[in-house]
């Protein structure tokens, strides 16, 4: 199995080496290193002949090319008007994309053996440096010009649409798995609750989790990458992933940041923001039926049923 594991890896590998080389990218063979953490991408990185590092993600799937192409007009974007730096693509097709390895390092990477993330620093050691120039960053993206975005073909959803959408993905999760009666109720209960909901849309990344995120070495963010899920929609999304991490206290001291940064806040968006964490499994379960892969469906299924609704705070009031 293990000569088979190899042989697989370098097969993959003259893939992307080929491929650069089609586009006129050359690349020094013996530098190429393959992750395969990425549920959407296949990703390799490599060192061109002039020492310059690159990054290269190849689809994994017709619908991720299809999101690719909403990816690359925001990062023609955002990159006007970030403090951190974003993927400059020099190579855009359907079957690879290619852009310079950004400085810094990811705050954190996927450990796949631990079932969780490898942290550069343990997240309660995390400096005020960190979550001031996160919250920095959010400010600056959340901020920028709707129609300026929208003129560049970036995806826009108004927040009546932004709450269909998350109905829909709902109702098409309880459509293909059961769902245990509380977690259907709480999931009822958010939808149908008006005080929960924003009244505003923002330029938003869409999956800010920590290997999405670079630091220096003060852990300072100097850059955000894989930009797949981003559009013009609900302004709690950006904050989902680190209310998971870092809980309610975390999630108001970031919040707290934001808004003193700037950011537009309203009164019951930290409630928002951890309904959205419990309906979670509903964005599983939509990227499950998506790729129709059993292990995927697997997942999702077994998230569904073992989903912790008590684990949030839950105020349906």
């Amino acid at each position: 199995m293990t000569g088979q594991h190899s042989n697989r890896e370098e097969e993959g590998k003259l893939v992307f080496l080929r491929m650069a080389e089609k586009h006129g990218l050359a690349l020094i063979p013996g530098s190429l290193d393959i992750n395969e953490s990425g549920m959407d991408f296949q990703v390799a990185f490599a060192e061109d002949e002039e020492g310059q590092r690159w990054v290269l993600r190849k689809p994994r799937r017709s619908d991720v090319w299809e999101r690719a192409e909403n990816e690359s007009k925001v990062l023609q974007v955002v990159r006007k008007h970030l403090p951190a730096a974003v993927p400059e693509w020099r190579i855009v097709t359907p079957e690879l994309i290619a852009y310079p390895l950004l400085s810094g390092e990811p705050i954190a990477s996927v450990d796949p053996a631990a079932g969780g993330y490898a942290w550069q620093v343990p997240p309660d050691r995390l400096p005020e440096g960190f979550f001031d120039s996160l919250a920095a960053a959010m400010v600056a993206l959340h901020g920028i010009d709707h129609g300026e975005a929208v003129k560049a073909g970036v995806r826009f959803r108004s927040p009546a649409e932004a709450r269909a959408a998350f109905a829909a993905n709902i109702e098409e999760a309880k459509a293909h798995f059961s769902v245990p009666a509380k977690l259907d109720a709480r999931w009822n209960a958010w939808l149908g609750t008006d005080s929960y909901w924003p009244e505003h849309s923002v330029l938003h990344h869409g999956d800010l989790h920590p290997p999405h995120i670079l630091v220096d070495r003060d852990q300072r963010v100097t850059g955000l990458i894989d930009w797949t899920e981003a559009e013009i929609a609900d302004p709690g999304k950006d904050f989902v992933i680190l209310y998971a991490l870092f809980g309610r206290e975390g999630l108001q001291d970031l919040l707290r940041r934001y808004e003193q940064a700037g950011g537009r806040t309203w009164p019951r968006m930290s409630d928002h923001i951890a309904e959205q964490w419990a309906a979670y499994p509903a964005l599983v379960a939509k990227f499950a039926l998506t790729t129709g892969k059993e292990a995927d469906l697997d997942m999702a299924r077994g998230m569904i049923a073992n989903w912790n609704v008590d684990l949030v705070d839950w105020n349906a009031d």
